[in-house]
């Protein structure tokens, strides 16, 4: 999720939501599961597809999590997730993480997950997630960062393919990297009993490298992502179906694979 007054790099082309839709709060929020009690107020910050803000609402049976994002539309896949799994103590509103429209205080864990990467400036943002936190709770936040990614075999379009989302990236005013600021971020942002960890996703064997490459090149060429490129001058179409087609070489490879690192915070107020 990006605020109102940022722009989310990706948008919510299906071929992003896939990947959204693949987390859970097991694979993207593992740092935080072991500090939850039954009964927290949760606030996901940035929900997207209701995925993980679902699982945490499961891991509080007698607590209740609200989950924001900035893109109504992508609100109503949300809700919908949420009544599949037969979810009663999870709502989802609009919200802007730079004003959070609930008090000093309302909730024992206020939670984002990649969303700071998308922020023009993230400490006003990790400033107003510890305004929303109750002294002793927690701030908990995790992004990756893109100029730590590495894969195998080597494949030099995907070497492009990085230099580019990283100069896009900071071309709509987000930091690709944000994985290795999170800690100074949360500094910056008057925290000062910080637990500052890693952690990572890996993409192998055929069906996860496929779904993975596929993924990237149809981002490429039909989502915002690559729009904003030629957008800001830094690829051309063709430029996108090279970097598209280097992707499916890199899925067709049994030897294919691909990490992706994040930094994690898990702040008290």
């Amino acid at each position: 999720m990006a605020a109102t007054s940022d722009t989310y790099l990706h948008g919510h082309h299906d071929s992003v939501l896939r990947s959204h839709r693949w987390r859970t709060a097991e694979n993207s929020a593992g740092y935080l599961l072991p500090r939850l009690r039954p009964d927290a107020r949760v606030l996901d910050v940035g929900c997207g597809p209701g995925t993980i803000t679902a699982d945490l609402a499961g891991l509080v049976p007698d607590g209740e999590v609200t989950g924001i994002d900035a893109a109504e539309g992508v609100l109503a896949q949300a809700r919908q997730e949420a009544e599949r799994r037969g979810r009663d103590n999870v709502r989802f509103e609009t919200g802007d993480v730079y004003r959070l429209a609930y008090p000093d205080g309302a909730f024992d864990v206020v939670h984002a997950h990649q969303v700071m990467q998308h922020l023009s400036d993230p400490v006003a943002a990790l400033r107003e997630m510890r305004r929303v936190c109750r002294p002793g709770g927690l701030v908990a936040a995790r992004d990756g960062d893109y100029g730590g990614i590495f894969w195998f075999p080597a494949e030099p379009g995907l070497t492009e393919w990085q230099t580019l989302y990283r100069a896009v990236a900071r071309a709509i005013g987000g930091e690709p990297d944000a994985g290795r600021h999170m800690h100074a971020w949360a500094r910056r942002a008057g925290f000062t009993t910080i637990a500052a960890t890693a952690s990572a996703w890996c993409y192998t064997g055929p069906e996860e490298r496929m779904w993975w490459g596929n993924s990237w090149a149809e981002r490429l060429t039909d989502s915002p992502f690559g729009e904003r490129a030629v957008e800001h001058g830094l690829a051309s179409r063709e430029d996108l179906e090279r970097l598209a087609a280097a992707w499916r070489r890199w899925a067709d490879s049994e030897d294919a694979w691909f990490l992706i690192p994040h930094g994690e915070i898990l702040c008290e107020p």
